[in-house]
């Protein structure tokens, strides 16, 4: 084979990758001797930035210690850390956790999980076998997290292949769904309506749960919910007696200004996925919360989770998460995130709001996405040929402006629409969030102004 020829399956066999060297608190170095600034922590994941010395120790240690602990006959005392750590921040609503490799398995974990929870209770419900998600949602790659999903790009070529007792209802997405006189109360009362509908049309004895992200992250780009809809859409679940599952995976562990994104809408969820920002890219590591109430129901039953995989529990992934958690607690970045949201948020909407081609600007804490549109009044998108959010990610990355940013497709409709995130390192100064939107605004109007005769 060639050498020249990359041996790796890529994402792409065509696109010619760069080669990462090292990274650097919020900075990337690559083999050609270019520096970007990571704004966005690859998928909202490195949340203490690059190259933390004191996660490398602390995975050095583990490493003297063990670092493979087969779950099926042990436990390891940092695995029992990271539980206890994580269901002590949820205020005393969950009590267990479980360490997995990925989101993906997260959501796989959390969707067996409600299955068994209605099997384990004292009177069976072995009728429960529904889930209802959203439209233009995204639950991870793997059959099962996929069928859940509503993103229509990533599920296409599989359709045949995903499960079929998944439905799904309308996101909670104003700028595109919601009527130009409603109110968010009015808004809120519709999507409501719109799930006890659904759960109608299944039969809600039917149903085990509904699976919603809090903050939609790679699907919409960051998009928020209005005030008061996950509380309508927990009192429908509370009515036929399902479960509510939160998918924080991104927008989770202090992404959105709080550890736990539920703790901004007034509900606690029945199991939560969370994941990226758990360790920081230091380690693949995800994990599930399961609440209380679950837990009770698992432990008067059978007692025993129908589930498992080799590497869940992992001494060195949890280690490092452990660590990164510990600096995030320690250096007080989440009020950091708090603290300089405003400037962010602020600077992107004086910024770039204005611009012709800027249909949207939303989010929370440092999570932000940049809807782009071809029509600024009616919201019209760039039809998905355009590669508008990928051409301008890739025109970021040039030498001219050394800036990464998430690119999002499907914006809209599950294939049409085009949206960038930007989801800095916590530990961000104000000076780069400063020099953050600068670029990024030098970005924008650049590649409008040169893709112009070809948009």
């Amino acid at each position: 084979m060639d050498p020249e020829v990359s041996a790796v399956l890529h994402r792409s066999l065509q696109h010619k990758f760069l080669q990462l060297s090292r990274g650097e608190k919020s900075k990337l170095f690559f083999e050609d001797g270019s520096i970007v600034i990571d704004a966005s922590g690859g998928a909202a994941v490195a949340c203490i930035g690059h190259g933390n010395d004191k996660v490398k120790k602390a995975i050095a240690a583990q490493l003297d210690k063990i670092a493979y602990c087969s779950t099926a006959f042990y436990t390891s005392s940092v695995c029992e850390e990271l539980c206890q750590e994580l269901v002590q921040s949820t205020h005393g609503f969950m009590t267990r956790a479980l360490i997995v490799s990925s989101g993906s398995e997260a959501m796989e974990a959390a969707m067996k999980l409600a299955r068994q929870y209605f099997l384990e209770k004292s009177t069976p419900e072995p009728q429960r076998v529904n889930f209802i998600a959203r439209q233009q949602s995204y639950h991870g790659t793997t059959l099962g997290s996929l069928s859940m999903g509503g993103h229509v790009y990533r599920r296409a070529k599989f359709e045949p292949m995903l499960l079929n007792n998944i439905s799904r209802v309308s996101p909670c997405f104003p700028y595109h769904n919601r009527n130009s006189q409603e109110s968010d109360e009015a808004y809120v009362s519709r999507l409501a309506a719109e799930l006890d509908a659904e759960f109608q049309r299944l039969g809600p004895e039917t149903v085990c749960a509904f699976v919603a992200e809090p903050v939609v992250g790679a699907a919409l780009g960051c998009v928020t919910s209005v005030p008061g809809y996950f509380k309508a859409m927990k009192q429908v679940c509370t009515k036929y007696g399902a479960l509510l599952v939160l998918d924080e995976v991104m927008c989770g562990m202090g992404r959105t200004g709080t550890l736990h994104a539920w703790e901004q809408e007034d509900v606690v969820p029945d199991i939560q996925t969370l994941g990226k920002c758990l360790g920081g890219g230091y380690q693949p590591i995800a994990a599930m919360l399961v609440h209380r109430n679950v837990v009770e129901v698992m432990s008067n039953g059978t007692g025993a989770f129908v589930h498992g995989h080799t590497y869940q529990g992992h001494p060195i992934a949890c280690a490092a998460a452990l660590e990164v958690q510990k600096i995030v607690k320690e250096e007080r970045l989440i009020e950091n995130v708090r603290k300089l949201e405003p400037i962010l948020s602020e600077g992107l909407i004086k910024s770039v709001s204005h611009h012709p081609n800027v249909g949207n600007i939303r989010g929370r804490g440092f999570f932000w996405g940049i809807e782009f549109v071809a029509d600024k009044e009616t919201g019209k998108p760039f039809p998905v040929s355009a590669g508008v959010a990928m051409g301008l990610a890739e025109l970021g990355l040039s030498k001219e402006y050394g800036i990464a940013v998430y690119p999002g497709s499907g914006t809209v409709d599950g294939v049409n629409g085009d949206h960038v995130i930007i989801s800095p390192a916590y530990n961000t100064t104000a000076e780069e969030i400063e020099e953050i939107v600068e670029i990024f605004q030098r970005l924008v109007s650049d590649y409008f102004k040169a893709k112009e005769s070809t948009l």
